[in-house]
C-alpha cells in the first residue's frame, strides 16, 4: 500500500515536471532559433563567399583578410575604442554625482527622478533628428549659446576633429538617465544609520558621498562600468541617422560598417566575419560583466 502511494506520487511529480517542461518548450525553441541559429549561421556564414542569390561556397579565412586589409575597419575599432573612453569620462560618472544630489533631496525626488529618466523613453530616432538641429552650425542652439559668450562657432558633426565627441555628447544626455535611476536604486540598499552617524559626526554632503556612498555603490558601479563597455562598442542608430560614419569615417562603428558590408556591398561573407569578430569581443566581456556581477552578489 505504502509503495503504490510513493508510486503515485512520483507519477504526479513526473507529470509536473513535464508539464513545466512542456510549458518551456516554446520559449527555449524561440531563444535557440531567434538567438544561437544566427550565431551559428553567421560563424558558417564567415567563412564562405554568399552572393544575392543565396549561392554559398567555401572561401576559409578570405573574408577575414579582406576586414583586416580594409582600412576603414580598423578606422571603426579606433572610433569605438575613442567612443567607449569619452562616454566613460563623461557618461560614467556623471550618473553617479546625479544620483546622489537626487539621493540627498528632502522634497521632491519623484520630480527629479522622472526628470532625469524622460530623455531615456525618448525613441533613438527622434532623439537624434532633435540633435541634429542642435548641431546646425547656421542655425543650431548650441551655436547660438556659444556666440552668446563671444566663442567661436563649432561646425560639430561636420568635423572629423568633432563629429565623435559631439556623438558621444548626445549619447551621454539620452542615457545618463538610465544609468542614474539604477544607481538610485542602489542607494535605496544603504543603511540610513549610516548617513545619520555621519551627520551627528558633521560630515557634509561630499564627505558622505565620498565615505559612504561610493564605498557602497561600488559593486554597481563595477558592473555598470562593464555594461557601459558593451554599449558603447555595439553603437549604431545615432551614427547611422546623423553622419552616416562621416566625416571621412570619423563616426564609422563596428554595427555600421557591417551594415554597410551586408546591405551597401552586399558582401555577406565579411558581414559575417565581422559580426564573429564583434560577437567574439563581447562574449569576453560579457564573461567579464558576470564575473564582476556574481562578486558583487
Amino acid at each position: 500500500m505504502v509503495e503504490d502511494i510513493k508510486a503515485a506520487n512520483m507519477s504526479t511529480h513526473a507529470r509536473k515536471k513535464l508539464m513545466g517542461y512542456l510549458f518551456l518548450l516554446p520559449a527555449v525553441v524561440s531563444f535557440l532559433y531567434f538567438v544561437w541559429y544566427p550565431v551559428v549561421l553567421t560563424f558558417i556564414m564567415s567563412f564562405q563567399s554568399v552572393n544575392l542569390a543565396g549561392a554559398t561556397s567555401f572561401v576559409g579565412i578570405a573574408n577575414f583578410k579582406t576586414l583586416f586589409a580594409d582600412p576603414v575597419f580598423a578606422k571603426a575599432w579606433a572610433n569605438a575604442g575613442q567612443f567607449t573612453i569619452f562616454s566613460l569620462l563623461i557618461g560614467y560618472l556623471l550618473p553617479v554625482v546625479v544620483a546622489i544630489l537626487i539621493n540627498e533631496v528632502r522634497f521632491g525626488q519623484a520630480f527629479f527622478r522622472i526628470s532625469v529618466y524622460l530623455p531615456t523613453v525618448a525613441p533613438s530616432v527622434a532623439v537624434s533628428i532633435l540633435w541634429l538641429w542642435l548641431f546646425d552650425p547656421s542655425l543650431g542652439l548650441l551655436n547660438k549659446i556659444l556666440g552668446w559668450f563671444n566663442l567661436p562657432a563649432s561646425q560639430w558633426l561636420l568635423s572629423s576633429q568633432s563629429a565623435l565627441p559631439s556623438l558621444v555628447l548626445m549619447a551621454t544626455w539620452s542615457g545618463f538617465g538610465g544609468t542614474a535611476i539604477i544607481y538610485l536604486a542602489g542607494l535605496q540598499g544603504v543603511p540610513e544609520e549610516l548617513y545619520e552617524a555621519a551627520e551627528i559626526d558633521g560630515a557634509g554632503i561630499w564627505q558622505r558621498a565620498w565615505n559612504i556612498t561610493i564605498p557602497q555603490l561600488k559593486p554597481v558601479m563595477m558592473v555598470m562600468f562593464i555594461m557601459q563597455i558593451l554599449g558603447t562598442m555595439q553603437v549604431f542608430a545615432e551614427p547611422f541617422i546623423m553622419t552616416g560614419g562621416g566625416p571621412n569615417n570619423a563616426t564609422m562603428t563596428i554595427l555600421l560598417l557591417i551594415y554597410r558590408y551586408a546591405y551597401t556591398y552586399m558582401d555577406m561573407g565579411v558581414a559575417s566575419a565581422a559580426s564573429l569578430l564583434l560577437f567574439i569581443v563581447l562574449s569576453i566581456l560579457s564573461f567579464i560583466y558576470f564575473k564582476l556581477e556574481n562578486r558583487a552578489a
